[in-house]
């Protein structure tokens, strides 16, 4: 025999989801502050996401309203862009009181260049022309040649007395 059928949700069409009501419809508010932190933080996830128009219950403009106070406040830095998240660590995997106290790891071998390493500015360098070598070719500069006219070599200078 089969069992009596159960009414469900979808038997009844006549009956239509609650409607959100919006936080800004209910406080009267006209105009979304990007200022107004502790109103636009009610419009955020605790991950620091906007909520969605069906989660809040806003029209499409106050949603486009609250969005762009929001973006402009994380511009401003009054809001965070993320939440730094912890993750819990489960019991198979090492916590940080299974570490030894012995202190830090060891440093590997090829790490950045010390204080020694590092090249000075006063050292020659490699690519840079050194005094007691020869001069190469593209080093030489030729000088100009300069021609002096005719006129020029025929006028003297007066002599002093």
């Amino acid at each position: 025999m089969a069992r009596p059928r159960r009414s469900t949700k979808r038997d009844a069409p006549d009956r239509k989801p609650k409607k959100k009501v919006s936080i800004l419809d209910t406080e009267g508010i006209t105009w979304v502050d990007y200022k107004d932190v502790a109103l636009l933080r009610r419009f955020m996830s605790e991950r620091a996401k906007i909520r969605a128009r069906r989660v809040t219950g806003n029209d499409a403009q106050q949603q486009r309203a609250v969005a762009r106070a929001i973006r402009v406040a994380r511009e401003m830095a009054l809001l965070p862009y993320s939440v730094r998240q912890v993750t819990h660590r489960s019991k198979g995997k090492r916590d940080r009181g299974d570490r030894d106290s012995s202190g830090p790891p060891p440093r590997p071998e090829s790490g950045p260049p010390t204080h020694d390493d590092a090249p000075r500015d006063d050292a020659p360098r490699d690519d840079a022309p050194r005094d007691d070598a020869p001069p190469t070719e593209a080093a030489t500069v030729a000088e100009p040649t300069v021609e002096v006219p005719a006129a020029a070599e025929a006028v003297e200078a007066p002599e002093a007395q």
